[in-house]
């Protein structure tokens, strides 16, 4: 798949667009499955700015708002936090979940188990190499799904009540990470609503009706209900990059 990702940002002064190139399964497990590049223009004259590593940012961004979705979403006492999948996005959410978060306990799972063993092996951390997704799952407040899976990987008897799950991978509207059960019994919200009713395999196959979008939490017109289990599917958002992007560049043109 080519993906192209254009947005503007008047607040930011920011116009970009994201060229993502994904390929399934390839032999070649050095060759990440997603490559990304972020343009930034000059929203004045649509000259080009930049060039940017759209992967890292992309990395980057998906997990922040992970991490901002757990800080509203999570239960008041989260010790257990579980990843399932160790790709990039494991490395950047784990990154950045025990920079912000205080875990007791970290736990991967992966389908191939030498990957989980290098991931546990290559954070600054303790990880728990599990065997099974289930064990990896049971008991854990905070769920991170980050898997290549197009079935359910998570099901819905193995989750604690309370829990929340960051469902981050099945970006198609035929893949599935989490089963219907807990689709269903659990209080869903979304970046955007509009790409959730097309894109999400697990919102459109499950039929799960969408609380709130994550923004409308944020603005405070919508409630974060932490004391339920929720679950927010993250499928990124075009305006995420140019943030992001226009960021970095500042950044380096300040010298910093």
């Amino acid at each position: 798949f080519l993906g192209v990702m254009p947005a503007y940002s008047a607040a930011d002064d920011a116009l970009t667009t994201k060229l993502v190139t994904f390929y399934e399964h390839q032999p070649d497990s050095s060759v990440p499955s997603h490559q990304a590049t972020v343009l930034l223009f000059d929203p004045r004259n649509g000259s080009l700015k930049a060039v940017l590593d759209g992967s890292v940012i992309t990395a980057k961004r998906t997990a922040a708002v992970s991490a901002i979705a757990t800080k509203l979403l999570m239960p008041a006492f989260a010790e257990v936090l579980c990843i399932l999948g160790a790709g990039v996005q494991a490395y950047s959410h784990y990154d950045i979940f025990t920079e912000l978060f205080t875990f007791k306990e970290v736990r991967i799972w992966n389908r191939t188990k030498e990957k989980a063993m290098k991931f546990a092996k290559s954070v600054n951390g303790p990880v728990q190499v599990c065997s099974s997704a289930q064990e990896a799952v049971t008991g854990a407040d905070v769920i991170i799904t980050v898997t290549m899976a197009t079935t359910p990987v998570l099901f819905g008897e193995w989750v604690k009540p309370g829990a929340h799950i960051n469902a981050v991978g099945a970006s198609r509207p035929d893949w599935r990470e989490l089963d219907d059960e807990l689709m269903k019994n659990s209080v869903l919200f979304v970046d955007s609503r509009e790409a959730a009713l097309t894109e999400s395999g697990d919102v459109i196959l499950s039929g799960a009706e969408i609380f709130a979008e994550l923004g409308e939490v944020v603005k405070g017109t919508k409630p974060a209900l932490p004391e339920k289990t929720t679950v927010f599917k993250s499928l990124g958002m075009a305006v995420e990059d140019t943030v992001a992007a226009k960021f970095v560049y500042d950044s380096w043109s300040a010298g910093n």
